[in-house]
């Protein structure tokens, strides 16, 4: 049985994990994410949970309060004047015009948008904080383990929202905040299909990614798996779909004041259909375009998680790219280097990928020796990478260097097929 001496709120309290100091600190940060004046003190939270009945919050407490919890104020027990009750009433008897406001106040019915109408759990604040530390968590996963393990902690995280959209309670705020991270999850699962070679499936899950950014209007989302659209259709020869969705994302970022940093993931995209359809001088444009916005990037105040992975290395692969597409693999080498050496260790599947690339660059440039010495170096630390794009690039390095009289391309060659045997990636 419950413990009647611990009041509704403080239970509510007790199962978000909170402690007294901890709300009050969470208080704070919710009203600043709502864009709402309303603070707590832990002398008043005392007050509302010890006093029976508790003194009566503020409306601009209320709505934070409503909104942590998932919860109308009269369930955290709280005795609500009718006014302030935050639920919809019908209006077609004439005498009840008469006698209440004639719709809630907006606030008011954000907060109190309840869904559905059944038993389930209560989705709060606090639960919304927990989910999308473990969706940020995976591109950390996806960046130092590879796709694999990323899509199977994906599939974990995407049936926790979707059981949650079906049959928990929670406010409206809530229930889009659930939405928003269920659009990112389609966006990771296009961008495994990416890397796992399922083009299909990737598109598709691009086309999921796009309807849901849509329905919570998030142009920024829609431009995050716009741009992985990009790299699929350029993989499934559609360049008239990666040309459009390039356009649709300058659109999207320009209606939603988008920074640098965004605007240069889209023309490293716009350089990537440009050197694929073999459009060099569109691609010097484009590169061009993101030199410009690399140098202004330190000025952005804030950077979505989906463009972080993006810095000068990015535009240095691109240009190497663009060199090898006009068949100029050493005008090539120098850019892959600096790649190399620019986009550190914490992104360990792009970087092994980048020295891969350099390895084929420099075999095709005749510099064998140097070419199979970069593949043993990352035959040596790519081990624990889980990436079939990776693991794809490493064999085709492997039937080029087959086609090389050379000891050293010979002794590579082995040195892979033992990598592979032992599911080094």
């Amino acid at each position: 049985m419950a413990d009647t001496s611990v009041s509704r709120l403080a239970r509510l309290r007790h199962a978000a994990g909170y402690t007294q100091e901890s709300f009050v600190t969470a208080f704070a940060r919710e009203a600043a994410h709502l864009g709402v004046d309303a603070s707590v003190s832990v002398r008043q939270l005392r007050r509302w949970e010890r006093e029976n009945p508790p003194p009566l919050p503020h409306p601009s407490q209320q709505t934070v309060l409503e909104a942590m919890f998932g919860v109308p104020l009269t369930e955290m027990g709280f005795d609500v004047p009718a006014h302030r009750v935050t639920v919809s009433a019908p209006i077609s008897d004439p005498e009840e015009v008469k006698r209440r406001t004639f719709v809630a106040d907006a606030g008011a019915l954000a907060a109190a948008a309840l869904v559905p109408a059944r038993p389930g759990p209560r989705i709060g604040a606090a639960d919304i904080a927990r989910l999308r530390a473990r969706l940020d968590g995976l591109y950390q996963m996806d960046h130092t383990a590879g796709s694999v393990p990323a899509m199977t902690q994906a599939h974990r995280i995407e049936d926790e929202i979707t059981g949650a959209l079906g049959a928990a309670s929670y406010t409206g705020r809530i229930g889009r905040e659930l939405q928003t991270m269920l659009a990112e999850l389609h966006g990771h699962r296009a961008w495994y299909g990416y890397d796992g070679g399922r083009i299909d499936q990737g598109r598709a899950a691009c086309m999921e990614a796009l309807a849901a950014a849509q329905l919570v209007d998030n142009p920024l989302l829609q431009v995050s798996v716009l741009e992985t659209l990009v790299l699929l259709a350029i993989k499934a020869d559609r360049a008239w779909e990666a040309a459009s969705a390039v356009e649709n994302a300058y659109r999207l970022a320009t209606r939603a004041g988008a920074g640098h940093t965004v605007h240069l993931v889209i023309a490293l995209r716009d350089a990537n259909v440009a050197t694929h359809t073999g459009d060099l001088s569109g691609a010097r444009r484009a590169l061009s375009r993101a030199v410009s916005h690399q140098g202004h990037a330190d000025t952005d105040a804030e950077v979505p998680n989906w463009a972080q992975f993006v810095g000068p290395f990015e535009v240095d692969y691109a240009t190497a790219d663009m060199y090898v597409r006009a068949e100029q693999p050493r005008r090539a080498v120098p850019f892959l280097r600096a790649a190399v050496r620019g986009i550190g260790g914490d992104l360990a599947r792009n970087s092994a990928s980048y020295r891969v690339k350099l390895a084929g660059v420099l075999l095709d440039a005749g510099e064998v020796d140097e070419a199979c010495a970069e593949m043993s170096a990352v035959l040596a630390v790519c081990g624990g990478i889980s990436s079939p794009r990776l693991l794809g690039k490493i064999r085709e390095f492997q039937r080029s260097a087959a086609k090389v009289d050379s000891a050293a391309a010979r002794e590579c060659g082995e040195c892979i097929r033992e990598a592979v045997r032992g599911g080094t990636t």
